[in-house]
């Protein structure tokens, strides 16, 4: 949608910006340089100094890296700018992935000297999916190695014809010359003319009427091309890319200006993807950028502040949020009132009267709060939702128990709260075994997650080597039936039931399908029955771990007048399947993930010949940085255990590789009988 006539002057002096990236390419001290200019902070922290305003947390500062996405926010030329800082760890997509929910704009940072790496293309690409406008933010442009020509070409080769220069390198990389408003000017490569040219026509072609002028005059005057670049900007038509230094400052006040003149307010942006209904096919719903609307709020990140409790923070889209105010959550029937309301400048909560839409604040002390909540002031908007991210599937697994027993609860909140904050971990218990297992993305984000395991639970864990999350599923169909009879003085317990299996196709998880008939089984037995099929479904039959991807048909049974009971039932419905399933030629499934290894030229032999030896597949190789190439390919997780270790003695350190699950496939036989026998050894003791 463009600009609407008459939109609030408040609301459209507000840009929402994320920063977005790879590890290494400086966006924290970016938001330190743009801080500092803008005079939010006398001057730009360090990570040296551990004195940065988002890398707060003790251990950031101890590790020198970002490790969650943290808030700041700052008025400069009468605009408030929000930035979101990110981690770009691929371990810690899960919290860069949400600021795309937040944001109008994605600044995709790129260190000048690594070029491009796997991160800046996948968040550039989410958000682009994502509908953002997008704007490349070349980093340490002053690097003495840097091959600032050829990382332009690179980008237009990579991303596409659509990336050009906003400005230009000067003076050695002291300054920035810019391309958009100035028709000529000198550069350290290129022309500047060239580059002005270049954009003025990407931006006219959105727009017929300023193509004709173009045509008849030979140039446009860009202070009249807002209209058309906010259009190209939301279209993808145009993705601008800006050079700068954080750390000598060339380019900060350009990028600044970019930022503020050139960025979409909210509601010159792609309208955010609302849902509305209850149904399999929600319909779209408009929100509107206007303070006077139905507030509409959405909450993107939890932090769980150790004084003020459950803090959530939330992108308000519509309507306005007020201190004191009344919200409802989601579906809750009974509404929270704001107590405190915080915009957040790193770890100080800046107490504000009220949120407009584009802006980003916390409520505290509101534990009915989650990740991915709406909130909302009217109650007939309690079916909006908005569209959910595809965040990648955590596949590394460990198992973790307290060192003193009886501490097991006190553990469970504890991994409970920090999953709460990070929509990439998952907790469950682990069927008959009763472990708690935890569920990541990788060993650094393990690694990381047991670190502030111990600081918050203040005792010793123990954990085990990470487990493979195998899942178990049927090749055939075949029947079940289990008679429950248990009869010890006074009323029994009986129940009986007939079931068969089929095998459904990978990926389609559980079907349940109740085609009694005659009253054999009452229906108010179905339900336990249900109950005792998904209790096997969970624990697995051959080798403990959950069954997927079959339907269970329920077609006959018998039950008591006086005896029968919902646990005869449920340990029948358990009992029934059990003996299905293992007629119906079992078999054991590994995850299979995508494996992206970048490394020195030099290594990818060493590299290839590693992973076929592991039972992966190199599907092929890709230029990355000049001297570095990634192999893509596929490989078993259980073959990928302690990787990094491998790769760092085929690289010399300097490899470093990304997973992503792809799917499931079976186990070879050895390693199916291996499991087997590992869980009925288990079963035994």
């Amino acid at each position: 949608m463009s600009a609407e006539h008459g939109l609030d002057s408040r609301v459209s002096a507000i840009r929402t910006v994320a920063l977005v990236g790879p590890s290494g390419a400086g966006k924290t001290l970016l938001l330190e340089a743009l801080l500092a200019h803008a005079g939010a902070i006398p001057q730009a922290g360090s990570l040296e100094r551990g004195n940065t305003v988002s890398d707060h947390d003790p251990l950031e500062k101890r590790l020198g890296h970002s490790l969650q996405s943290s808030l700041a926010h700052f008025t400069h030329g009468g605009i408030r700018v929000h930035a979101i800082d990110t981690p770009g760890a691929p371990d810690f997509v899960g919290q860069a992935l949400p600021a795309l929910e937040a944001a109008d704009t994605a600044l995709v940072v790129i260190n000048a000297q690594n070029g491009i790496e796997l991160m800046a293309q996948r968040l550039l690409t989410a958000a682009g999916e994502r509908g953002l406008a997008r704007l490349i933010v070349i980093n340490k442009i002053d690097a003495p190695d840097a091959d600032l020509p050829g990382l332009l070409a690179q980008i237009r080769s990579v991303f596409g014809r659509e990336c050009l220069p906003l400005n230009l390198p000067a003076d050695g990389a002291r300054r920035v010359a810019d391309c958009f408003f100035a028709a000529s000017g000198d550069s350290d490569f290129s022309s500047v003319a060239e580059a002005h040219r270049a954009l003025v026509e990407q931006v006219v072609e959105v727009d017929a009427a300023f193509v004709d002028r173009y045509l008849t005059d030979g140039d446009v005057d860009p202070r009249e091309l807002h209209a058309p670049l906010e259009q190209a900007l939301r279209e993808g038509h145009l993705i601008p890319v800006c050079f700068c230094s954080a750390k000598t400052g060339a380019g900060m006040a350009e990028l600044l200006a970019a930022i503020e003149a050139l960025m979409p307010n909210p509601a010159e942006g792609n309208p955010p993807p609302f849902l509305e209904g209850k149904g399999p096919e929600p319909t779209p719903y408009p929100a509107r950028p206007d303070p006077a609307a139905h507030a509409l709020a959405h909450v993107f990140k939890i932090v769980a502040d150790p004084y003020l409790g459950k803090l959530g923070v939330m992108r308000v889209h519509q309507g306005r949020v007020a201190k004191g105010g009344l919200l409802f959550v989601g579906h809750a029937r009974k509404p929270i009132r704001v107590g405190h309301l915080f915009m957040l400048q790193g770890a100080k909560h800046v107490d504000v009267d009220e949120a407009l839409p584009g802006d980003l604040c916390a409520v505290a002390k509101v534990d009915d709060l989650a990740f991915d909540a709406v909130l909302h002031d009217a109650q007939e908007d309690e079916h909006i939702f908005l569209q959910a991210l595809d965040f990648p599937t955590p596949v590394h697994g460990l198992a973790i128990s307290p060192a003193r027993r009886g501490d097991e609860q006190k553990l469970w909140e504890v991994l409970a709260r920090l999953v709460d904050e990070d929509p990439c971990l998952r907790i469950e218990q682990a069927g008959e075994t009763h472990q708690t297992l935890v569920y990541g993305l990788g060993e650094l984000h393990l690694r990381l997650l047991l670190e502030r395991v111990r600081e918050l639970y203040k005792g010793e864990v123990v954990t085990e080597p990470p487990r493979i999350a195998y899942r178990e599923t049927i090749s055939a169909p075949a029947e079940g039936h289990y008679r429950h009879k248990k009869q010890s003085g006074g009323a029994g317990q009986f129940g009986e039931v007939y079931l068969r299996v089929e095998p459904l196709a990978r990926g389609a998880g559980f079907e349940f399908v109740d085609a009694v008939k005659g009253g054999t089984i009452p229906g108010a037995f179905m339900p336990a029955v249900e109950k005792g099929v998904r209790s096997a479904l969970a624990s697995g039959v051959i080798a403990g771990h959950p069954l997927v991807d079959l339907r269970v048909t329920v077609y006959d049974g018998k039950h008591h007048s006086v005896d029968s009971k919902e646990i005869a039932f449920v340990t029948a419905g358990r009992r029934a399947l059990m003996e299905a399933v293992q007629a119906a030629r079992p078999m054991v499934l590994e995850p299979i993930v995508q494996v992206e290894v970048t490394a020195p030229e030099h290594s990818i032999g060493d590299i290839t010949g590693d992973l076929a030896s592991h039972r992966g597949q190199v599907n092929g190789t890709r230029a990355a940085v000049p001297g570095s190439l990634v192999v893509q390919g596929l490989a078993p997780l259980a073959e990928l255990a302690s990787y990094q270790t491998r790769l760092n003695s085929m690289t010399a350190g300097q490899g470093r590789y990304t997973l992503l699950l792809s799917h499931y496939e079976a186990v070879p036989p050895n390693t199916q009988a291996a499991l087997v026998s590992a869980f009925r050894g288990h079963e035994d003791d």
